[in-house]
């Protein structure tokens, strides 16, 4: 894929990437795909997913009472359980906003850690990191914004996504399918989007504008950016995952070239 070059263009002095296809090929990369970058909020997906398998486990249900009073595994998944932006401090009522929340992550990872009996990074690490291979993956601080990554690590988790091993393909379409529709609110670094879709710890894309995916991805897209310049979608429609790392701060630049790369993407999907 010619396309994948493309991040050589961006104003950063690291960046690699990957397009993973929905049977795991990878099916072009670039940029040092073994680097290890801090993921930021692209961290949240992978708590999600831990927090899915504790579900399918048993240790929590998505009705399990978990933050604020009112709130549930599923509200603090979905970014509904009112709680702030990262203070740990209700701003409404579980269910009727959308506040994009890492607090809510954190409640999320201390109530998974006290059904489970096992800190949340290493039930994580087990769950997650070691059956998908993700040697070089792991959560140093914040379970809302601390992972650090590689692209071949997050390629064998955007195969996951496509093609669930670990959880069964009908929990994982739920968690990528809107929870809580209707709800507006603030997509970060793209301002107040109605409706402000999500899944269970994934953003969905729907008809969102301005948007940091490309203007030719499917409603369907999912996956989530990161303010240290990194970000993993996938388009089911394309049958394909894009996930790219940096080591530059999200900013104006990442708005401008990322919807440019991920239409590139597309179109070497489609030629």
């Amino acid at each position: 894929m010619e396309s994948v070059r493309l991040i050589d263009e961006w104003p950063v002095d690291n960046a690699a990437t990957a397009v993973v296809a929905a049977d795991g090929s990878v099916l072009g990369r670039h940029g040092d795909t073994a680097r290890k970058f801090r993921l930021a909020s692209v961290s949240k997906p992978l708590t999600a997913y831990a927090a899915l398998i504790a579900v399918e486990e048993g240790v929590v249900e998505l009705d399990t009472p978990a933050g604020p009073e009112g709130s549930t595994v599923r509200h603090l998944l979905a970014h509904t359980s009112g709680l702030a932006f990262d203070a740990h401090k209700a701003m409404a009522a579980p269910g009727t906003r959308r506040l994009y929340s890492n607090a809510g992550f954190e409640q999320l990872a201390d109530a998974l850690a006290e059904h489970s009996g096992i800190p949340f990074a290493q039930y994580q690490a087990e769950a997650l990191f070691a059956p998908l291979g993700m040697t070089s993956t792991a959560l140093d601080g914040s379970p809302a914004s601390g992972a650090v990554s590689t692209v071949d690590d997050l390629g064998a988790f955007a195969a996951e996504l496509q093609a669930p091993k670990l959880l069964d393909p009908a929990t994982v379409a739920a968690a990528t399918d809107v929870v809580f529709p209707g709800l507006s609110g603030v997509l970060p670094g793209f301002g107040h989007q109605k409706p402000n879709d999500w899944g269970l710890g994934f953003e969905i894309r729907d008809h969102k504008s301005p948007h940091w995916t490309g203007a030719q991805s499917s409603p369907r897209t999912f996956g989530h950016f990161g303010q240290s310049g990194t970000f993993l979608w996938v388009d089911p429609d394309a049958g394909a995952a894009c996930v790219a790392l940096t080591d530059r701060a999200f900013g104006p630049w990442a708005a401008e070239v990322w919807p440019r790369y991920t239409d590139a993407v597309l179109a070497d999907l489609g030629a």
